[in-house]
């Protein structure tokens, strides 16, 4: 199976509802950096975040999203990662998807470490024997020992972190999603863990990055995307960059 992504006049809206047109008027202008105002089908307002993208994306493509807070490039990943639904257009997307958006995302402060290695494993869409075989794995790479027999709410940030980190990699994927590049605990951990996003993103058949850095898109990606108000204004081919990613991070 070699992974694509095909995306053809894809928009994204989120309805606006207020309660006076005053509210309405100050929800217009602080979305001066953002996506643009219509209205849908109901005559609500609305927020097209995504304005008619079309995108041909194929294995061995490592793009980088660029362009301001507010031009669609976290929407556009969380589209990509089924966390978003299109309103209108078509998405095609083959192969396995792992996003890198939120590690700590699904996480429950009440269930003990073990019990969240599985609730974001059946997140993620594994199956209990696939978990099982890997869980001893995302153990070891935590480092937390018998912390893990307790909630995670008692956790330092640091701990939460590490273990969020270790479960959100330890998934193979044929189609990386990443919101800037991940840099996670103390020097000790963050070498390790340096380590296993690199083999992450070196096995992956495709990678979409958005990165605030110029640095790190040149020297991760063969493709450039700039995004403006949910438009693509461009896409252009990067000169491949042998160097150290961890460097550019």
């Amino acid at each position: 199976m070699t992974a694509h992504i095909q995306a053809e006049k894809l928009c994204v809206e989120f309805p606006i509802y207020e309660n006076s047109h005053r509210s309405l008027k100050n929800t217009v202008m602080h979305l001066s950096t953002g996506g643009r105002i219509g209205v849908n089908a109901s005559r609500h307002p609305v927020v097209r975040a995504l304005n008619e993208i079309d995108l041909d994306i194929r294995d061995g493509d490592r793009v980088g999203l660029v362009g301001h807070n507010g031009s669609g490039k976290t929407t556009l990943l969380r589209v990509l990662s089924g966390v978003y639904g299109p309103v209108r257009g078509r998405l095609d997307i083959t192969g396995r998807v792992a996003s890198l958006l939120d590690v700590s995302m699904g996480m429950d402060p009440d269930a003990t470490g073990f019990e969240n290695i599985y609730l974001r494993g059946i997140m993620d869409g594994l199956l209990p024997r696939t978990i099982r075989a890997k869980t001893d794995e995302i153990v070891d790479f935590t480092g937390l020992g018998d912390y893990l027999n307790l909630p995670v709410r008692t956790y330092s940030s640091g701990m939460m972190l590490r273990l969020a980190f270790a479960i959100s990699t330890s998934v193979e994927a044929d189609i990386l999603v990443m919101d800037e590049w991940l840099s996670v605990g103390d020097a000790e951990f963050s070498e390790k863990a340096q380590a296993r996003l690199d083999s992450l993103v070196g096995n992956a058949a495709i990678l979409v990055l958005a990165s605030h850095n110029p640095k790190l898109i040149a020297k991760v990606c063969n493709r450039k995307i700039h995004l403006e108000h949910g438009v693509i204004l461009s896409d252009e081919k990067l000169a491949p960059v042998a160097s150290d990613v961890a460097a550019a991070a």
